[in-house]
């Protein structure tokens, strides 16, 4: 267990130990070997990737170099990616047994690998990451940390000012601040209702209850979509505060994540920065000496389309079939065991912390009139750049396609696109492409 001062000393000295991952001009001679471990680039032997490396790096006894797994970087069809820091330089379609010419031509002699550089949508070749299209109009804050720290380690969430969200809302906010401020925000559910989550916290607040609870779905079960997914692979630790933030809002003690058993990495991450942070002793009694506990359970589903349902996911956390129950009541009055109930989806609480930290008038002026902040999709189909990006709202559809999804494979003119799932959530961008005979 660590106190207040110990988590603020750590966040200190792994700031700076972790300069390079964001300042390309730090002052040091140590290189970071960032290999995403998302589920798309496990698949494709990115964990071999990562143990070629260290062994090479080992055999050759080369100083200063870290191997760092991380969540997705998210251009999903360059991957398996490894990105090399402070350079940025970006190695796409990397396989295990390219390892070997990356730490004797870049590492050893300082050269690029010119082969393995990402190709940008006009075809040129890219050294930087910064430098790819793809990325030139996404604003990512769902996506803040991912493809930037090791999610299996909670020192470097704690170095890019994780918890200090929470510990700005119980040393110096109100339940009603906190809930004020997400209010003023404008921030939306991400599940695809878009319900204002101020209020939705606000009445979990007013429910009269004398246990209350805290619920993310993260049952995301429309084909081709993997937001969620990417989160809690890539960044567990910001839900896990977010929701420590909400149930201080709403008087809470008690939270659930209803995952998917579909999603083992992300099950296996989210649970072991459940751990760490019991350890740390942020999940637990009285929380930094207040009067705030809270802890934190994962539940799986079973693969039941109908749980990703708000009312339906409840029925099966409490041991019942995954039905919807009729509303009226809502959760919030009458939820978990019959209990007030707050639940928001993994992207919704994934803006929290940045909300709480950067205030809402600037996450405010992000996005339109009516629809603040970003949002993440799932970008798949016939388009060049499959992936996940993370765009302002408002930006438009020939913006997502083109700019940077890279437009149509071979030319080909677009047909149509089918935004949200079969649930018609707004979840996903399927983009089909034709032929100029059809």
């Amino acid at each position: 267990m660590k106190s207040l001062e110990e988590i603020k000393k750590i966040r200190e000295e792994k700031r700076k130990e972790l300069d390079l991952r964001v300042n390309l001009k730090a002052d040091t001679h140590e290189k970071h070997i960032l290999v995403c471990r998302g589920t798309g680039c496990t698949s494709s032997k990115s964990e071999d990737i990562i143990n070629n490396f260290k062994k090479l790096i080992k055999e050759k006894n080369i100083p200063n170099v870290r191997v760092i797994q991380t969540g997705c970087f998210g251009l999903c069809a360059k991957g398996p990616i490894v990105i090399i820091r402070p350079e940025d330089t970006f190695y796409a379609m990397v396989t295990p047994g390219d390892c070997e010419e990356i730490v004797n031509t870049h590492l050893i002699e300082g050269k690029t690998v010119d082969r393995l550089l990402c190709k940008d949508i006009d075809g040129t070749q890219v050294k930087r990451l910064d430098d790819l299209g793809f990325y030139k109009k996404q604003e990512r804050i769902a996506l803040k940390n991912c493809g930037k720290i090791d999610p299996e380690n909670i020192d470097e969430y704690i170095a890019f000012d994780g918890y200090l969200a929470l510990e700005k809302v119980l040393f110096s906010m109100s339940q009603d601040e906190v809930i004020e401020e997400i209010t003023k925000s404008g921030l939306r559910g991400r599940g695809g209702a878009g319900f204002p989550t101020g209020k939705k916290w606000a009445f979990t607040k007013m429910a009269e209850g004398d246990q209350k609870y805290v619920v993310c779905n993260a049952d995301e079960g429309d084909p081709g979509a993997f937001m969620d997914r990417s989160i809690l692979e890539g960044d567990p630790h910001s839900v896990i505060e977010a929701m420590m933030i909400a149930g201080y809002a709403i008087g809470a003690d008690q939270g659930y994540i209803y995952v998917r058993a579909e999603y083992p990495i992300a099950v296996q991450r989210f649970g072991k920065a459940i751990e760490q942070a019991r350890e740390y002793g942020i999940l637990g009694k009285n929380i930094w000496g207040t009067d705030f506990s809270f802890d934190l359970n994962i539940r799986l589903g079973a693969g039941a389309f109908v749980c990703g349902e708000e009312t339906a996911l409840l029925e099966s956390i409490e041991g019942r079939a995954g039905r919807p129950r009729l509303k009226p009541p809502f959760p919030a009055n009458v939820g978990l065991w019959q209990k007030p109930t707050l639940i928001n989806n993994v992207e919704t609480y994934a803006n929290i912390t940045k909300i709480i930290l950067n205030g809402a008038d600037w996450y405010a002026g992000i996005g339109t009139e009516k629809s603040k902040g970003t949002k993440v999709f799932a970008l798949g189909g016939n388009v060049v750049n499959t992936g996940l990006v993370e765009v302002p709202m408002g930006t438009t559809l020939r913006e997502i396609v083109y700019d940077i999804g890279g437009g149509i494979p071979n030319g080909r003119d677009f047909k149509a696109a089918q935004t949200g799932g079969p649930s018609r959530r707004m979840y996903t961008k399927r983009i089909l492409g034709c032929s100029n005979r059809l």
